[in-house]
């Protein structure tokens, strides 16, 4: 065998190894393994003393958890063809819910279940002005958010509501093996989301109507069934988010810790290779678009740069993740 077919034969080797890689990880997510790469780097340079100790490793994953929750749930609402801006709201409306049922009550189960019904059912009033009053989710879920903001602060009169329930607490920071409760909620979410989006009918008819709504309505898919129920799930998993932070927090806050959730959601889920037009988006790209901005919040923090420029950082990055998803979009 002469050199020049043991190259050819290694170069092939080489590349089929790289298009096995490619195919398997998908191009999209690389690239955000590149880029969680880099960020390490970065910020591992200059606090390395800090950003890789096990403390802040830690809470890096209790502050991307309630994030990956609301992530997760954002791409199989865009998937299928949605937007939710209001989850922020609705996250706090559910720890104002949560605190205010425990409070009456001193009953951590009866907090819980007051936290996922209020988020399904402001999940249920966005699913039905938008299905049945034929409005732009965009525009609903805008003026959706202000109104559950607004009702937090009637409930609450602006005031934070205390939450003295030790059971309750340790939902928010208890640990498992050693790791906290929230991140084994954000890892079980995930599973649950891939099972359902990839290997159940439902889950298949969610990329077929973000896809191609009206094929989805000809092979026999209720679009309008399918529409409210995608923003009630939307809303219960806020709702999961919600008693998740009102457990860490141990209070209800109208709007402190849950504003600026729904812009990193959305970010996250773009990030993770959504489309605008629905039809695209994975579990897997989602969780790599959530540790990006984990990574990144994390980073800037222990770096000491200003909240303003934090703001700036996150808006770029919702800028470029979807002029990145359309740019793939257009190139298929």
């Amino acid at each position: 065998m002469t050199d020049e077919t043991l190259n050819t034969s290694s170069a092939t080797a080489r590349q089929s190894l790289y298009e096995i890689t490619v195919g398997r990880i998908g191009i999209h997510n690389l690239s955000l393994m590149l880029a969680l790469l880099v960020l390490i780097v970065v910020f591992g340079s200059l606090r390395g003393d800090v950003f890789f100790s096990t403390r802040n490793l830690l809470n890096m994953g209790m502050g991307i958890a309630i994030l990956g929750v609301l992530a997760i749930s954002q791409t199989a609402v865009i998937v299928s063809g949605g937007l939710d801006i209001s989850v922020g709201s609705i996250v706090g409306l559910t720890t104002v819910a949560v605190a205010s049922a425990i409070q009456s009550s001193e009953a951590a189960g009866l907090g819980i279940a007051a936290g996922i019904l209020v988020g399904a059912m402001a999940g249920l009033v966005n699913g039905v002005i938008i299905t049945y009053g034929r409005v732009n989710a965009v525009i609903v879920t805008l003026g959706t958010m202000a109104i559950f903001r607004g009702i937090a602060f009637i409930i609450s009169n602006g005031q934070s509501i205390s939450i003295f329930n030790d059971a309750f607490r340790q939902i928010g920071i208890g640990r498992i093996l050693g790791i906290p409760f929230p991140i084994w909620v954000l890892v079980a979410t995930a599973i649950l989301f891939q099972v359902f989006l990839s290997k159940s009918i439902v889950g298949r008819n969610f990329y077929a109507i973000g896809g191609n709504p009206v094929v989805a309505k000809f092979a026999g898919i209720n679009l309008n069934r399918y529409r409210v129920g995608t923003y009630v799930m939307s809303g219960a998993v806020a709702g999961i988010g919600g008693i998740l932070l009102a457990a860490r927090t141990g209070s209800g806050q109208p709007i402190s810790g849950s504003q600026g959730l729904e812009l990193e959601a959305i970010t996250a889920a773009f990030l993770g290779g959504c489309a605008m037009q629905g039809g695209k988006g994975t579990v897997a790209g989602a969780l790599l678009g959530v540790a990006v901005i984990g990574i990144l919040n994390n980073g800037m923090i222990l770096t000491s740069v200003p909240t303003f420029y934090q703001l700036l950082a996150k808006g770029s990055l919702l800028i470029l993740a979807v002029i990145f998803a359309e740019y793939q979009q257009n190139r298929t």
